[in-house]
């Protein structure tokens, strides 16, 4: 009779330090990604694979590419997805929230402090002249997301029919409510169409709806507080948790949607203190939701630099949160759900009405800027820039700092 094998007293103490020193070595890879991250989500993708899948074997380039074609079609950031995706495969929901604090407060507290600095600057009734090369250069980046946005992803004639649409109604129609509508509309049309996608072999739809459960509940009890209060920081963390909830296609989708509400609709700060802010966030690595701790520092300058790292940390963590919610509900049911043909079918308009979104963001920055034939050949040349050359993003709006600063 086969006797029964007892593990060595000390082995689970074994096993537990040297998953707490992988883990340990997995952060450490985060943070080296975060301080190097230039260049949006597909620059990003391409730091992951060699990071993740090649040099510390995480997990394979097929999980990686299907982690990341989940949370490009999923609300949120779709990098910051992605890389606390990976921390959930590996060490479940907590490594998943570590990963996410040190991806994000790198970007998050460079921002927070330039915000602080752009505000004392305004106190003390300093010029903000030097910032004027790199407000044009602001709307360029906004083209240039613009163009390659519409030419990578919408490639039909019904897609290329929503996307005019979108780009009109939301640069016609500048309310908050506008952006969600047409995401839900333009996903409707095309999943109408679902009949044209070959049929899958489906498993079985296993859904745990927790996390969902937990994001809509923020989402209300945020709403009902925010308007019983009115309280200034809880309306803030309800305005970016709502965007943050809305947003398809990463960061270049976010500008239209925060320009509309927080310069637009609630005026807490101005149009050049937005480009400003959007031209900052592209000289620094990290996701570039990182943008709403500019605006939720500045939103809340009246109550001193301790009310902006306040705004900062709440519009930050409204904005995040969401997409993470959301990439730990799908991750348990993603490979049956992502079969079905309505699902895929959808996806072709909520792309679509995302480029729109952001055509008329690039239109929308551009009415403040003086149209004189120098900003006009900044936002080109910027464009230009960043389609023909690899001059890395940081380099061009530092060399914008550098010319406002000597000329």
């Amino acid at each position: 009779m086969e006797q029964h094998r007892h593990r060595p007293w000390y082995s689970q103490g074994v096993i537990t330090s040297i998953r707490r020193v992988r883990y340990f070595i997995f952060l450490r890879d985060v943070f080296i990604l975060t301080i190097s991250a230039f260049g949006g989500p597909q620059a990003h993708l391409t730091l992951l694979l060699k990071m993740m899948v090649e040099k510390r074997r995480y997990l394979s380039e097929k999980d990686l590419m299907e982690l990341y074609a989940l949370c490009q079609i999923l609300p949120g950031p779709s990098s910051t997805q992605t890389i606390t995706g990976i921390g959930y495969r590996i060490g479940g929901p907590k490594l998943a929230f570590l990963t996410l604090l040190v991806w994000m407060l790198p970007a998050v507290s460079l921002m927070t402090v330039a915000a602080i600095v752009l505000s004392n600057i305004q106190e003390k009734e300093l010029s903000l002249e030097f910032t004027r090369f790199i407000q044009p250069m602001a709307v360029g980046f906004v083209f240039y997301a613009a163009y390659t946005l519409s030419v990578k992803v919408v490639n039909t004639r019904s897609g290329i029919i929503i996307m005019i649409a979108a780009t009109i109604i939301s640069f016609l129609i500048r309310k908050p409510f506008i952006y969600p509508l047409l995401l839900l509309l333009a996903g409707v049309v095309t999943a109408l169409k679902y009949r044209k996608h070959p049929r899958e072999e489906k498993g079985k739809l296993s859904v745990r709806w927790g996390n969902l459960t937990l994001w809509i509940s923020i989402l209300v009890v945020a709403a009902i507080t925010a308007g019983i209060t009115q309280a200034v920081p809880i309306r803030i963390f309800e305005n970016f948790y709502r965007n943050g909830s809305l947003i398809f296609g990463g960061g270049q989708v976010l500008i239209p949607l925060l320009y509309t509400e927080f310069v637009n609709f609630k005026q807490y700060l101005t149009s050049e203190e937005f480009l400003t802010g959007y031209a900052l966030v592209q000289a620094i690595p990290g996701p570039v939701f990182s943008f709403s701790a500019f605006i939720g520092s500045l939103a809340m300058r009246d109550y001193g630099v301790g009310g902006e790292v306040l705004g900062a940390f709440v519009a930050s963590l409204g904005i995040f949160l969401p997409g993470t919610f959301l990439i730990f509900f799908m991750l348990r049911f993603w490979d049956n759900l992502k079969k079905y043909r309505v699902i895929k079918a959808s996806l072709e308009g909520i792309v679509a009405a995302s480029a729109g979104m952001v055509i008329a963001a690039a239109l929308l920055l551009l009415e403040p800027l003086e149209l004189s034939y120098l900003n006009i050949g900044i936002v080109v040349g910027t464009a230009l820039l960043l389609q023909f050359t690899r001059i890395p993003a940081p380099i061009i709006i530092l060399a914008g700092l550098l010319a406002g600063i000597l000329f």
